[in-house]
Parts: structure tokens; C-alpha cells; sequence
């Protein structure tokens, strides 16, 4: 039975583990980030559309924030990113199908006017550059940021006792530079000794170049789905 590492916070990392145990897999919960709520402004801009490229943004956003856009077009990322603006309390929800190019595609052809972009503190610039390229004008509203975990010793002695780790799945660049740091320790090198790196994107395996320690993946498109297909193939 492999033994997984499920590095994303919660509430994902739980259902993560129920997908793992419906595989015959074993996982081994333990966040490397925590997902924080920032403050954002008393007043909102005005657009004729909302894209999100992440669930936390809008699992994250102010119910104020939330009232004055419910009724625009919310543009998602993907399935999940849908799923969380929906329960968030948008009604007007279109699917990219892909990612967050995939996505900018998608609203450069339907979106004729000003986009307010729900984002996390750190992010890529990519999303918001095609869309200002295309002329369309983008406001963003940071509404959350995700922080490195500091692990207790009781937890790093958890992983230490236990069996070898096969593979960690890597969500963020955040949790991969945590991991890093914790296969630097001398208690967890025979913890990782043989681990196969998981990631979810081609930023978060570029915090490996230069370690060829640890054979890594790359998940052919930016959902867990794909993500989890890395553990049999």
C-alpha cells in the first residue's frame, strides 16, 4: 500500500485522504500552508464580470464582497474553483475548461467590460497580463494568502516513526519549499529517502531543479484529478 503525503491545508487535504483511501492508498495528512483571510477595501470596484482561478479566494472573500458581485458572471478556473463559487453564493458561474490561460481565453471572448479578479497574495502574473493585453481592464482584490506551517517536534516525530513516505503531493511552490526543508532534516532522511514529488504544476516541480534526489512529476492539467492519476502511472 503506498503511503501518501497530502501537503494542502484544510479543507481539502481531508477529502484528498477520502479520495486516497477509495484508491487503496494510505494518506498521511500533514498541511505544509495555512490559507489566511486579508483584508480587502471597504469599497469595490466596478466591473461587469469575476474571474477566479482558485477556491480559496472566494472560500476566503467577505460576505460584503461576495453581495456586491453575486449577480455578475463569475468565471472559474475549473470544476472545483465552480464548485467553491457556487457555495459561496454566485449564480451566474462559467467553467474554463484547463487553466488559468485557458480561462483568459475564455472571458477575452465573452467578458466586453472591466473584470474584478479574486486572487491570493502570491500568484503568477500570467492571468491578469493576457487579460490587460487583450484590453480589458482587471482589478484585483487579493482575499487570502497561504503561509508556511511550522511542524511541532511531536509531528516530525510522528513521520519519523512511520513508514518510508512513496509519494507527496505538492498543491503550491509554498508547500514544496516546506518540503524541502523538511527532507533537509537528518531525522526525516530515510522518511523521504525513496519519495516521488507530486506536483500540480510546472512552477511548483521547478522547485526541485538542482535536486535529483527525488524523481519528479507533473500532473498533465492543474486539477487533483490529474494530480492523483501521477500515484499509478
Amino acid at each position: 500500500m503506498q503511503r501518501v503525503l497530502v501537503t494542502r491545508p484544510e479543507p481539502g487535504a481531508s477529502a484528498t485522504a477520502t479520495r486516497l483511501r477509495e484508491m487503496g492508498m494510505e494518506p498521511i495528512v500533514l498541511p505544509l500552508t495555512h490559507i489566511v483571510a486579508l483584508p480587502v477595501p471597504e469599497h469595490f470596484p466596478v466591473c461587469d464580470a469575476v474571474a477566479v482561478t482558485s477556491a480559496n479566494a472566494v472560500r476566503n472573500a467577505p460576505e460584503s464582497l461576495i453581495r456586491t458581485f453575486a449577480d455578475k458572471p463569475c468565471f472559474a478556473v475549473g470544476t472545483r474553483t465552480a464548485t467553491a463559487a457556487k457555495a459561496a453564493g454566485f449564480s451566474d458561474i462559467r467553467v474554463g475548461i484547463g487553466d488559468a490561460h485557458a480561462l483568459a481565453d475564455l472571458m477575452i471572448c465573452e467578458c466586453p467590460g472591466p473584470v474584478t479578479y479574486l486572487a491570493g497574495r502570491v500568484r503568477l502574473p500570467d492571468f491578469e497580463d493576457a487579460l490587460r493585453r487583450a484590453g480589458l481592464v482587471v482589478e484585483t482584490v487579493e482575499t487570502y494568502d497561504a503561509v508556511p506551517v511550522e511542524l511541532s517536534s511531536t509531528e516530525i516525530e510522528h513521520l519519523r516513526s512511520g513508514r518510508r513516505i512513496d509519494a507527496v503531493l505538492l498543491y503550491s511552490a509554498t508547500a514544496a519549499d516546506a518540503l524541502l526543508r523538511l527532507e533537509a532534516l537528518p531525522a526525516l532522511s530515510e522518511t523521504f529517502s525513496s519519495c516521488v514529488h507530486c506536483c500540480l504544476s510546472d512552477r511548483i516541480a521547478g522547485r526541485f531543479n538542482g535536486t535529483a534526489r527525488h524523481e519528479t512529476r507533473i500532473a498533465e492539467r492543474p486539477e487533483e484529478y490529474a494530480l492523483l492519476k501521477l500515484l499509478t502511472g
